[in-house]
């Protein structure tokens, strides 16, 4: 390939051709290399390359470059280098206004449960949600989340004012936040699964004014000195309430929700989702990828995780069912309901994997919706074997749910989370903030109709992430900063590279190793600590924490834990703890992660205190346990989790303890005895909830 440079006064290149130009083949010195020549008159070059390495596209494109990058030189001499672009205007229009442009389509100035009202008329007396205990109709539904919203507003609850809900998954749960959305109000969801003083925080930091809640769930809550209102503990005083639409109480500008998510400074952040962001969003998954009426979509996703937003209200907002149920971490039992009819479902990769694990062989009109995590190439092929359509879903809470899909049919290494959704902007950025070529990293920004409007009582961090759009061409419009590293491919896909910070995703929650590394911090004998996902064995991603201790104080394991637990939600609890006389560090003293060392119990101290299995229950269970943790021999009285086991794993323990026992162990019962001998207790003296599983009662359907 042959560069020409024609020769004039300095900085001034008033010929700039590449042309191709058969030669005689070379062999170069290195994988890649640009030879120029000076004759006087003009300078002349070729690019020899190794053909296993590159093709002649991206040699083609890398000249083109070049010569753009000497253009802006030569035009712009005082400009430093960074800001300049190597883009041809062919690429940048490419990138900036095709790639990067979701389709245009009008947004409508609607709230999603004015959209879900369109739907009552339209179809009455269709079902609209089902759980284990009932089925509401659209109507039912309708008049008891008016109900619900004619109770909040007489208590003075009103437009953009944070009503908090802790409710179970179930019919209940969707009427509760219909309720909350009719009063004009925005939800504030608590996990009941989170520690206490965790959702107490974040009472406090919203200032919400009113709680929703259940009767069995009011000893888990923090002390709350505002309105609480039960459910079912006031089921009646609430069904006295008027049953008619309330009106037009909130408008797009309005907050619909806010969701508190992982913070690097030890404490979680709220993100203020707009009316507006939300109702662009869900009109964009109707167009693709899609959902009819007659489709059935299962809830699989805790409420407090912002996906949830697409299993809730995308079957309501179509006139399809929605089945909500309680969360379930088990393989086996998401495979019985996915086969009572269910044509829709969303999930992380590990929650397939579930799937995969309990034996999974397809189901031929799903519809395979999965996001959360990256997705590997091997699991996408399991999933295009056995879906119908699989459908790659991206994107931040800040952002609203997803800002990218894309359908997979076929997939090679790399799996694109492919382009933007409706009225959504895509970038791929430089550290100047430049567009990027083709196949090149840098870091991915989201703009349009989605943005989140920021973070609740940070003002700081909201100016630090949401940034002013520089391509817009509109003042006032703002990117959103991901921090992830990503690439155009040349067929206008965008692929996820990494994480360009200590942000991670573990089975599909965001986590900022930062807040588990100052929360530990937080304890007395801490002195350093540092906080990393390890994946020693494919496919198996743990937290896992490496401490130095202030002094000679034996804090171990199990202490650090239950430390932790009065403080963060499970899925933050690193899978193991690692003591360290001092961390590794860099030539420029930061700590040097890739050199921590793989954790293991020591084998001295697992030799002084292991316990072998006497029974032949206790057996049975720790050939379960070796096989599933990878260990050749596990004591009766070794904990699961001191053993590198995590919430992943022990839902695969608890399915196979089913198979092999014929009864039900509960996922928080085992993380309270995590034992062998703890476990065989339990199945031999029967003390589980039921001998055997209890066949699935049909939900009773209610009519008017």
């Amino acid at each position: 390939l042959f560069i020409n440079i024609a020769q004039g006064s300095p900085w001034t290149l008033p010929e700039l051709e590449l042309e191709e130009e058969k030669v005689e083949t070379q062999k170069g010195p290195f994988d890649l290399t640009v030879v120029l020549k000076n004759d006087g008159q003009q300078i002349n070059g070729y690019i020899l390359y190794r053909t296993a390495l590159f093709d002649h596209d991206l040699i083609t494109r890398m000249a083109a470059h070049y010569v753009t990058l000497l253009t802006g030189i030569a035009k712009n001499p005082q400009t430093p280098i960074l800001l300049l672009s190597m883009l041809t205007s062919k690429e940048r229009r490419e990138t900036l206004q095709e790639w990067g442009q979701g389709v245009q389509i009008p947004q409508k100035d609607q709230c999603v449960h004015q959209l879900f009202e369109e739907q009552v008329k339209r179809v009455p007396l269709q079902t609209a949600v089902q759980d284990s205990e009932e089925s509401l109709t659209y109507r039912e539904l309708d008049r008891r989340a008016n109900q619900i919203a004619h109770y909040l507003r007489r208590r003075g609850a009103g437009p953009d004012q944070l009503v908090a809900i802790c409710v179970e998954p179930g019919s209940g749960m969707v009427t509760g936040l219909l309720g909350i959305l009719k009063a004009g109000c925005a939800y504030l969801p608590l996990d009941p699964g989170w520690p206490a003083e965790r959702l107490g925080y974040m009472l406090e930091d919203s200032q919400a004014a009113v709680l929703v809640t259940q009767d069995a769930l009011l000893p888990r809550l923090p002390v709350f000195t505002g309105i609480v209102v039960r459910l079912d503990g006031q089921r009646e005083e609430i069904g006295s309430e008027d049953s008619a639409n309330l009106g037009n109480l909130a408008g797009g500008a309005n907050r619909a929700y806010v969701i508190y998510t992982s913070g690097s400074t030890g404490r979680p952040k709220g993100v203020e989702v707009t009316h507006a962001a939300l109702s662009n969003f869900l009109i964009s998954m109707l167009r693709e990828p899609g959902i009819h009426q007659d489709d059935l979509l299962l809830a699989v996703t805790t409420l407090s995780f912002d996906i949830a937003g697409l299993e809730l209200y995308l079957p309501l907002i179509a006139g399809a069912r929605v089945l909500s149920r309680e969360i379930c971490l088990d393989g086996g039992r998401l495979l019985e309901a996915l086969n009572d009819g269910v044509s829709i479902m969303q999930a992380t990769p590990a929650t397939w994997q579930l799937l995969f694990n309990a034996g999974w062989a397809g189901s031929p009109r799903l519809k395979a919706l999965c996001g959360g995590e990256a997705l590997s190439s091997d699991r996408a092929k399991k999933l295009i074997e056995r879906a119908h359509t699989v459908w790659n879903m991206y994107g931040p809470t800040e952002t609203t749910i997803w800002s990218m899909v894309q359908r997979l049919e076929d997939v090679a290494d790399r799996v694109p989370i492919g382009r933007p959704i409706a009225n959504t902007t895509v970038y791929v950025l430089n550290q100047e903030m430049e567009p990027v070529p083709a196949e090149v990293a840098g870091e991915l920004y989201i703009g349009g109709a989605g943005l989140a409007r920021g973070y609740l009582n940070r003002p700081g961090l909201t100016a630090e992430k949401f940034v002013p759009d520089p391509f817009s061409g509109s003042e006032g419009e703002r990117l959103y900063r991901t921090g992830d590293q990503a690439r155009w491919t040349h067929q206008g896909l965008v692929e996820f590279i990494g994480r360009g910070d200590d942000q991670v995703k573990v089975r599909g929650y965001r986590i900022e190793l930062g807040e588990i590394e100052s929360v530990l911090l937080e304890h007395q004998e801490v002195g350093e600590a540092v906080a990393v996902v390890r994946e020693d064995q494919p496919g198996d991603q743990r937290l896992v924490a490496y401490i130095v201790r202030k002094n000679s104080h034996d804090c171990d394991s199990g202490e650090l834990r239950d430390f932790l637990k009065r403080k963060l939600p499970n899925y933050m609890l690193p899978s193991c703890f690692v003591p360290l006389e001092k961390l590794p560090l860099t030539a420029n003293g930061k700590v040097d992660r890739r050199s921590l060392p793989v954790p293991g119990m020591d084998g001295d101290d697992r030799a002084a205190g292991f316990v072998a299995p006497v029974t032949e229950t206790e057996k049975k269970l720790a050939e379960l346990w070796t096989e599933v943790l990878g260990l050749q021999a596990v004591g009766v009285e070794d904990s699961f989790l001191d053993l590198g086991g995590h919430s992943l794993l022990a839902t695969h323990i608890t399915s196979r303890i089913r198979s092999m026992f014929g009864i039900e162990l509960p996922l928080l019962k085992f993380f309270e005895q995590p034992t062998i001998a703890a476990v065989a207790r339990l199945i031999d003296n029967r003390e589980l909830s039921g001998k055997k599983q209890r066949p699935r009662s049909k939900p009773k359907k209610r009519t008017k």
